[in-house]
C-alpha cells in the first residue's frame, strides 16, 4: 500500500463541493493517466491524473469516474469504472481494485467495469446541456 487508507467521506465531500460548482444539468468526465510502455515488458512510472484522485481516491490506471448530478435517474449521478481484474492481472501488473474495494475506498454506489464506460457515456450525453 502506497499510503494509508482515507476515509470515503472526504471523495464524496469534494464530489459534492465539484457538483456545486457545476453549471445546471452539466456533465463532467474525468479519465485517469494511461501506463505509457517503455520496453517490451516494461512501463514507465505512473502516477494518477490528481482530480481522479481528489474526487475518488481511486490510484489505478483504465479509471473514469462521470458525475452527472441533473441525471433523470439517481444511479446516473455518480458512476465509477474500474478495470476487470483477475489473477493473471495480479500475477503480471500487481493488485488493482474489485468494483467492491473501489465502492468502498471511493464512496461512489455505482461502480461498473470499463467495458461499460462509453455505451453509459454516450446514452448518458442525450440530457446534459454541458459538458465537462
Amino acid at each position: 500500500m502506497r499510503y494509508e487508507a482515507i476515509n470515503p467521506e472526504l471523495f464524496i465531500l469534494n464530489r459534492k463541493n465539484f457538483s456545486k460548482q457545476m453549471k445546471k444539468n452539466s456533465l463532467a468526465v474525468f479519465v485517469s493517466n494511461e501506463s505509457v510502455t517503455r520496453s517490451a515488458d516494461a512501463a514507465y512510472k505512473w502516477r494518477q491524473n490528481p482530480d481522479l484522485f481528489y474526487l475518488s481516491g481511486i490510484d489505478q490506471e483504465e479509471t473514469y469516474l462521470i458525475l452527472f448530478p441533473d441525471a433523470p435517474e439517481e444511479k446516473y449521478r455518480e458512476i465509477l469504472f474500474v478495470r476487470k481484474t483477475n489473477e493473471q492481472i495480479m500475477i503480471w501488473e500487481g493488485k488493482k481494485h474489485t468494483q467492491e474495494e473501489a465502492q468502498k475506498i471511493s464512496g461512489v454506489q455505482e461502480v461498473n467495469g470499463t467495458s461499460s464506460f462509453e455505451n453509459i457515456l454516450n446514452m448518458l450525453l442525450n440530457y446534459p446541456a454541458h459538458v465537462y
